[in-house]
């Protein structure tokens, strides 16, 4: 999951359904060789599997087994080192993306209409709460978001004018200062 294109090839599959190795090569900028190489790499990891044939049936289709994802501590077990670090790297490649679209947003924001600049906004807030409160915001937060998320939104019935909107959303306690 921490190489780029796995993150792009399954953020493709997620947002805009079953695709081909072809089909994502578009969208990662590789050969569809090397998009079929990922694509097995994230089968193999529970991540995508093999879509119902479209069309003859020549081509593979591949989707997302999962609709989104969300990166969480186990409540249960310990962290290993190497669990740490798969995460942390994952978690880097997952921000460093985030970080490239804001840009790519905020770099032609200008160009969009008032109505969409007006929309969108970013938020920056530090809040007091405890562990249960922290879960109790994260799931009502989750709550308001589900009815829009692209994977259970038939576009058919989204209102005319419709587009991909990302929320990055993290809630963390702060680092405790050494003493």
């Amino acid at each position: 999951m921490a190489h780029p294109a796995r993150l792009a090839i399954l953020t493709r599959l997620q947002t805009e359904g079953p695709a081909t190795a072809t089909e994502c090569a578009e969208v990662v900028g590789l050969s569809p060789s090397a998009c079929s190489y990922h694509l097995r790499m994230l089968a193999k990891h529970g991540f995508v599997e093999d879509a119902p044939a479209r069309g003859d049936g020549r081509e593979r289709v591949w989707r997302a087994l999962q609709r989104g994802w969300m990166l969480r501590d186990p409540d249960h077990g310990e962290l290993t080192p190497d669990l740490l670090a798969a995460q942390g790297a994952v978690i880097e490649t997952v921000l460093d993306d985030a970080r490239k679209r804001l840009a790519d947003y905020l770099g032609q924001s200008a160009r969009e209409s008032s109505e969409w600049r007006s929309a969108a906004a970013l938020t920056h807030s530090v809040l007091l709460a405890d562990a249960d409160e922290l879960r109790e915001i994260s799931a009502r937060i989750a709550e308001i978001l589900a009815p829009y998320k692209v994977v259970f939104r038939d576009p058919a019935e989204a209102p005319t004018g419709a587009r991909l909107v990302e929320v990055h959303l993290r809630l963390f306690p702060r680092a405790r200062k050494a003493e």
